[in-house]
């Protein structure tokens, strides 16, 4: 019984132990947090002419999940193809958790010879100066980029935007850059779930080399009443490392362009007139009809009528016709009539009248 005893007192006083162990006793010291940023996953680099643009997300925290205060050192790098060193491009600070960018002119030996592969790098850096690694790499090619597009202009027509320039060397295509300045005002028809997307702010175009048509392009998907940019550069195709890579001249000065629709719409076609008379069931009259304009912002027709050499007089209501057909009930048998149509569109342009047609009604 004595011995039983003890050995219930030692347990109890090792369940005692246990307790005080995990309720006020220290644990295994943590390192301290050495606030290394995490590395960037994102970067971007694109080249224009002889400017090297970078883009990265920047990170919120550090490599021990805490949030990074106050701005963080960064450090850009580049490195040629075969060079082990990554040579400093700049350096710069940011906040944490914002977008990141940075633009440079590229030295005189980068910006010349043949094309060749050029990797850039950032590093974000603690306040001691350590790094947790570089970022992705982010390549572009250096080399001799192509010469500018010279005698770049651009002019409205019915059907769209006529672009051009000097023509420059066969190899070499042109990339049109458009931007939507000014939409126009969208009708309340247009609105919907049956409506139209909107139009992109930017988009492009390249036109590749044509040595039948050099140095021209008809942009047809415009809209007219809007306020367009655009912008051209030379677009040369290189191999870098076996990969299929653009080396790409400098923007050209932008070229506004108000697309305002100045331009009538097609003179109406086919034009053609039958006479009824009292055997058809009712008063003399001529039936007019022609093939439909196809613009699509055709308001509708206007129908003219003379006789002999007389003056042309409108005799549609004032208000367009809307379908490609007219009713004349004001006519007289045994006389003869000419006829023309033109088209109007809903700002009140009107086309060239149509091809004339005569039509004679019977005599009684």
């Amino acid at each position: 019984m004595t011995m039983v005893r003890r050995s219930a007192g030692s347990a109890g006083l090792l369940a005692l132990a246990a307790v005080l162990a995990g309720c006020g006793m220290p644990g295994a010291p943590l390192p301290p947090s050495l606030h290394l940023p995490d590395p960037i996953a994102d970067l971007t680099a694109t080249r224009t002419g002889d400017q090297v643009e970078l883009n990265w997300t920047m990170t919120k925290k550090d490599t021990d999940k805490l949030l990074l205060k106050g701005s963080v050192p960064v450090r850009v790098c580049r490195k040629e193809d075969g060079d082990s060193v990554c040579s400093q491009a700049g350096e710069l600070n940011l906040p944490p958790g914002g977008e990141g960018s940075f633009t440079e002119t590229l030295p005189q030996p980068l910006a010349a010879g043949s094309p060749r592969g050029l990797t850039y790098y950032v590093e974000l850096r603690n306040r001691n100066g350590r790094s947790a690694g570089q970022s992705n790499g982010a390549m572009v090619v250096a080399g001799q980029a192509p010469g500018a597009v010279d005698g770049f202009a651009a002019e409205v027509r019915k059907d769209g935007v006529v672009l051009r320039w000097s023509a420059g060397t066969p190899e070499t295509a042109v990339r049109l850059h458009r931007r939507l300045l000014r939409a126009a005002p969208v009708a309340k028809t247009q609105h919907g779930p049956l409506s139209t997307a909107p139009e992109p702010i930017d988009q492009n175009l390249l036109v590749e080399a044509d040595r039948q048509n050099p140095g021209k392009a008809l942009d047809r998907s415009i809209h007219f009443g809007e306020l367009y940019e655009y912008e051209a550069q030379r677009v040369t195709r290189v191999k870098v490392d076996g990969a299929a890579m653009e080396l790409d001249g400098a923007f050209t000065q932008p070229v506004r362009v108000d697309a305002a629709d100045i331009f009538p719409p097609a003179p109406p076609t086919g034009l053609a007139a039958v006479a009824l008379t009292s055997e058809n069931g009712g008063p003399p009259a001529i039936d007019l009809s022609w093939q439909a304009n196809t613009e699509v912002d055709l308001a509708g027709y206007i129908v003219y009528r003379r006789e002999g050499t007389g003056e042309w007089q409108r005799i549609s209501p004032q208000q367009p016709v809307v379908g490609p057909a007219f009713h004349d009930a004001h006519v007289e048998p045994a006389r003869t009539y000419t006829y023309a149509v033109s088209a109007v569109d809903q700002s009140g342009h009107e086309s060239l009248r149509s091809a004339p047609t005569d039509e004679t009604v019977p005599s009684p």
